[in-house]
């Protein structure tokens, strides 16, 4: 059986003086706290949703 890929995701940086769309975005991803990490199917979707936020997220491969 194969192993499905992941991604960890974590907010390395505060939304604050962002966009509520941008919060919105983070809030679908699961992100709540700074420094917090969650982990996600490596899919179209959610590789969409990180591409909006990278400037405030960290992304690594979940092993």
């Amino acid at each position: 059986m194969a192993k499905s890929k992941a991604l960890n995701v974590t907010l390395v940086r505060s939304p604050i003086t962002f966009s509520a769309r941008q919060k919105k975005t983070l809030t679908a991803l699961g992100l709540r706290r700074m420094n917090q990490t969650v982990t996600r199917p490596d899919n179209p979707a959610v590789r969409g949703m990180i591409q909006k936020v990278i400037h405030l997220v960290k992304v690594e491969e979940a092993s």
